[in-house]
Formats: C-alpha cells, structure tokens, sequence
C-alpha cells in the first residue's frame, strides 16, 4: 500500500498527528482539572469523527483517494479542536491561560528535540511548516513577502480555520493566539540566534 504513497502524505499526515497531539494534551489537562470531557468527546467522536490514535498512515489510508482521504482527516482535527476548547471556553472563559500553556510547553519540547543550530531564518519558517496545519499543500495560504538570511516575513493570504470555529460558535482569535504562543516557543527555544514577530493581524517575521 505504502507504495502509492509520497513524502509529502507522510509529512501532512505528521501534521495532523500533531494537531492530534495537542488535542490529547488539552483533554488530558481538563480531565484532571474534572471538567465534563467526557460528553464533549462523544460528540466529538459522533458528530466529526475520530481521532487517527497514532496509527500507521499506510494501515488506514484510503490509497483510491488519497488527497480527500488526508483532506477529510484535516477537517476532523480542526473540527475537533475547535469544539473542544470552544466548550472549556464556555465553561470557563479563564481556563485559556491553561490551554495557552500547553501550546507554550509543547511549542518548547519540539524545539528541545533538534540538535542542529538555524543558520537562515527561511530553514526556521521551513521547520515551522513541518508542523503548522494549512490545509493542503495546494492551499497556498501563506505568501513570504520578504526573505534574507537575518529575516523572513510573510503574510496570511486567507483564513481555513474559521469555518470550523464559527461552526460551533467559537472565536477564531483565540485559535490565532495559541498557535502564535506555540510558534514563539518553538522560535524562541531553537538552537540560533532567530526570534518570532507577529507584525499585524496577518503577517509575521522571523528575524535574528
């Protein structure tokens, strides 16, 4: 099966694990904290399906349809996601300092992992995008407005989140606030000299 498969399946679909990751870290945190995640992941699970649990991307693609396949499993985590912390949210609007942390702690411990020292701000904005979700590759959501060695700035073009915030009654600047503490963290605790900038509502900087 694997054999229809391409390095670039492989590296959105860690993608998606990713966004998983920080889903399980969030219902981890409000399980102890004994909030009702319980009832918000069976409607979860029902009403956007579930979560991949890890497993092999060749054992449970569909290689008949590999892009709505990876597609559809992009809706699933942004759906999810949004829900899940739209509901603590509404359960309690303070908890977001909690959830913010998860994102800052994590953001971190992926920074810890490499060992190579960034020589260019453009192989930081490139490490960046081995983990942040925008849809497919073909989306093109992002366009580099400026690109040096020192300094990389680029700019949001369009939005693919907030349908999914919207949907369930969410704020989607809550979504842009702890995506921006996760991409600060992880700059910010590379091996080099480069930090994060956000510059406006839709463009940002890597500079060193």
């Amino acid at each position: 099966m694997s054999l229809n498969l391409g390095k670039i399946h492989y590296w959105l679909y860690d993608k998606i694990l990713w966004f998983e990751s920080l889903e399980s870290e969030i219902i981890n945190k409000a399980m102890e904290d004994k909030l009702p995640v319980q009832e918000w992941l069976k409607y979860m699970d029902v009403n956007f399906g579930e979560p991949t649990g890890g497993e092999a991307l060749e054992a449970i693609i569909d290689t008949s349809n590999i892009h709505g396949w990876l597609q559809e499993r992009i809706a699933v985590v942004e759906a999810r996601q949004s829900y899940l912390i739209t509901k603590i949210l509404e359960n309690n609007a303070d908890y977001k300092t909690k959830i913010k942390d998860i994102f800052i702690a994590q953001g971190k411990q992926t920074a810890l992992e490499y060992n190579e020292e960034y020589l260019t701000a453009e192989d930081v904005y490139n490490t960046i995008n081995d983990y942040i979700l925008e849809g497919m590759p073909c989306d093109r959501v992002n366009e580099v407005l400026e690109s040096s060695g020192d300094k990389i700035i680029w700019k949001r073009t369009t939005c693919l989140h907030e349908k999914y915030w919207k949907s369930v009654g969410g704020d989607i600047a809550v979504f842009y606030e702890l995506r921006d503490a996760w991409i600060k963290s992880f700059v910010n605790n590379l091996r080099g000299k480069f930090k994060y900038e956000k510059v406006s509502q839709d463009t940002q900087m890597i500079c060193g």
